[in-house]
């Protein structure tokens, strides 16, 4: 919901990092392969029951996904690394939540539910975002993909897996309550999504 603004607030942070990989001609989409092994670590840490070296590394790489966008706007941005970068995202995503399930047995289901919700939400935006370019519409922002507002972004995300890290004996509440404000996220971004193309 915030991460428009938040990004202008964090770019003095990336820009921090992007500045001497750029320096040293390092490729964006090497730093989105670091990230995603990080974020893969994380995951590890996560279904090990080690919460707070999980939280660490996740952190870490959403450091790094933040930092690889401001390398590739220095740069010449490709659609090639734009698509690696989103894939990464959502491994890591996909993965946590399956690490918080095998690591709290009872909040099984409520992974199980809110895998699903991210499923849904993912295929609603993207498919959106594809029907949005065909059609010409006007950028928001500089990403490689169109994306259409919505109660859960990237930042909410961020905070409800700190809160599994921080609070892992309330995942189950915590799954539960994450998948429901992305059920209200799908159904705003459908909504939206019908005014979208119908008004196009």
């Amino acid at each position: 919901m915030f991460d428009a603004q938040a990004r202008v607030w964090l770019r003095p942070a990336f820009d921090l990092a992007a500045s001497p990989l750029a320096t040293r001609s390092v490729r964006p989409v090497a730093v989105t392969l670091a990230g995603l092994g990080v974020g893969v670590g994380a995951c590890v840490a996560i279904a090990l029951e080690h919460w707070w070296i999980g939280l660490g590394l996740f952190l870490l790489n959403r450091y790094l996904d933040g930092v690889d966008g401001v390398l590739a706007r220095r740069g010449d941005p490709s659609a090639v690394g734009g698509f690696v970068d989103f894939v990464a995202d959502l491994v890591v995503y996909a993965a946590f939540v399956v690490a918080v399930a095998i690591a709290v047995p009872g909040a099984r289901l409520a992974c199980a539910v809110l895998l699903a919700a991210f499923y849904l939400n993912a295929a609603v935006w993207l498919t959106l975002s594809s029907l949005l370019e065909q059609r010409g519409a006007r950028r928001a922002d500089e990403r490689t993909l169109q994306f259409v507002p919505g109660v859960v972004e990237g930042g909410e995300t961020i905070a409800a897996f700190t809160a599994f890290c921080v609070f892992p004996d309330h995942a189950e509440l915590i799954a539960w309550s994450f998948a429901g404000l992305l059920a209200v996220s799908t159904v705003h971004r459908v909504v939206v999504g019908i005014r979208l193309l119908h008004d196009g």
